[in-house]
C-alpha cells in the first residue's frame, strides 16, 4: 500500500488534546490521517474501514472514575466487536498518555492471552504527587516484536516529553514477578525510564519521573501491534520542538519521537502489499 493510500484514525473525544499534533505528524509522512470522534465512528464511519487506530493524549471524559477507564468502556461497549476485529488482523494501534491509559482499561494492554476481560495493569497517580510536564530519557528494551519501534535499535536512548498525573505504571502486588518475566519473554517491554546515559532510573525520581514500577514507560501487546506509552512522540517529532534547540550548534531536523509514526507506517505500508 502507498503512503497516500493509507487511513489512519486519531480518535477523539471530549477532554482529547494533541490530536491536531498527533494528525500532523502522520500528514508528514504522507497519509490519510483524519481526527475522528467516537460518536461519528458508531453513526456514521465504520473503525475497520481505517488501516491504523491512535487514541490521543489528554484528559477524556476529565478522567472521572479513573484515567482512560470512560473512554475505555464506551469504547468497548459500542465498538467492541470491530475493536476486536481490528486487532486480531493485525491493524495497529497505538495508545499515547491518555490514550495508554485507555488500552490498559480496556484491557488490550499487555494483553498476554488476547483483549482480557479485566484490567491486567494500572497507570495509577503519580509519586511523587504532582503533574508532571517534563522531558524525560527512555531507553528502548524491545528486540524486535514492537511494530511501533521497528527502526529504533535496542539499547538506543531516546529523548521525549510527558505531561500527566496518573502514568505510574503497576501490576498487581502479588503478580508482579509474574507480569515482568511475561513481558521479558514475549518481548513486550519497549522502553523504560532511564538517564541521559542509558543507565536505569530504578525506581528514582525525577529520571523515572513517576515512580513507574521496573521505571516501565511504554508497553506492547505479545503480537507487537498493540502500543501504549505515556511519553508524547508527537511533541518531539520536529527539530524546533527540542527543549535546547537554540542552544544546538545546528538544530535537528526531526526529534525522536518522528521514528515511532515512521515505523508504523512501513509496517502498514508493508503489510498491505
Amino acid at each position: 500500500m502507498k503512503r497516500e493510500d493509507m487511513k489512519i484514525c486519531v480518535l477523539r473525544v471530549g477532554g482529547t488534546n494533541c490530536d491536531e499534533e498527533t494528525k500532523r505528524s502522520l500528514e508528514e509522512l504522507s497519509t490519510k490521517a483524519e481526527i475522528c470522534h467516537l460518536n461519528t465512528i458508531i453513526k456514521k464511519r465504520n473503525l475497520l474501514d481505517y488501516d491504523a487506530l491512535v487514541i490521543p493524549g489528554g484528559f477524556s471524559f476529565g478522567d472521572y472514575v479513573r484515567a482512560g477507564a470512560i473512554l475505555a468502556k464506551g469504547f468497548l461497549a459500542k465498538l467492541g466487536r470491530d475493536l476486536k476485529i481490528f486487532v486480531d488482523e493485525g491493524r495497529p494501534v497505538l495508545g499515547i498518555c491518555n490514550g495508554f491509559q485507555v488500552l490498559v482499561e480496556a484491557g488490550l494492554l499487555p494483553g498476554f492471552d488476547g483483549v482480557s476481560e479485566y484490567p491486567e495493569a494500572a497507570l495509577a497517580t503519580n509519586l511523587p504527587i504532582g503533574y508532571r510536564c517534563r522531558w524525560v530519557y527512555l531507553r528502548h528494551e524491545n528486540r524486535g516484536n514492537c511494530t511501533f519501534t521497528a527502526k529504533v535499535l535496542e539499547g538506543k536512548v531516546l529523548r521525549m516529553p510527558i505531561g500527566h498525573a496518573e502514568g505510574r505504571f503497576l501490576f498487581p502486588k502479588d503478580k508482579e514477578d509474574q507480569h515482568l518475566e511475561k513481558i521479558y519473554d514475549n518481548d513486550q517491554l519497549v522502553f523504560r525510564y532511564c538517564k541521559e546515559e542509558g543507565e536505569p532510573a530504578s525506581g528514582s525520581y525525577p529520571n523515572n519521573p513517576n515512580g513507574s514500577f521496573h521505571d516501565i514507560a511504554g508497553i506492547c501487546n505479545a503480537d507487537g501491534t498493540v502500543f501504549g506509552l505515556m511519553p508524547h512522540p508527537e511533541r518531539a517529532y520536529y527539530g524546533w520542538q527540542l527543549p535546547d534547540w537554540t542552544r544546538m550548534k545546528s538544530m535537528k531536523k526531526y526529534g525522536d519521537g518522528k521514528i515511532i509514526f515512521e515505523s508504523v507506517v512501513d509496517y502498514v505500508a508493508k503489510k498491505s502489499t
